[in-house]
């Protein structure tokens, strides 16, 4: 008897082990994701950009930011983006490089004044991407982030 008592309380050993170990990746997971995608300590605008007025705007989205649950995550809401697609250039890992004969397939959120602000926070405006007016295929102007 002595056996199976020990061979239990090395299992629940491992098996609390195991539980509190998944729960703290979890939480540094959910750390991580929070402090990129909605944190405001993780990101400061750089004092050389512009203000950005009330308004509606246009943005060309061609990665994560097709994902609903990423949308809701950045800005609070889902959106109902359009399908739309970028002549002249081609997708290379995270960013838009030229390239005359293709294009890029993505989606056009239409985003008020804040909500673009949370992009670029998002995008890291000024850090990792810049923010830059396209044309679409349709002749629609909008933005776009692109690698710095």
């Amino acid at each position: 008897m002595t056996s199976k008592s020990t061979i239990k309380a090395i299992s629940m050993r491992v098996l609390r082990y195991a539980f509190a170990t998944s729960l703290g990746t979890m939480l540094v997971v959910a750390t991580y994701l929070w402090w990129v995608l909605l944190s405001p300590f993780g990101y400061e605008r750089p004092a050389d950009l512009a203000a950005i007025p009330s308004g509606e705007y246009r943005v060309f989205v061609y990665g994560t930011l097709t994902y609903a649950p990423v949308r809701w995550l950045v800005y609070g809401r889902t959106g109902s983006p359009e399908a739309a697609s970028l002549a002249g250039f081609r997708k290379q890992e995270l960013d838009l490089v030229e390239a005359p004969d293709q294009s890029v397939d993505g989606m056009v959120l239409l985003v008020d004044a804040e909500e673009l602000a949370d992009l670029d926070r998002y995008e890291r405006l000024g850090y990792r991407y810049e923010r830059v007016r396209v044309q679409l295929e349709s002749g629609t102007n909008v933005w776009v982030y692109r690698r710095l």
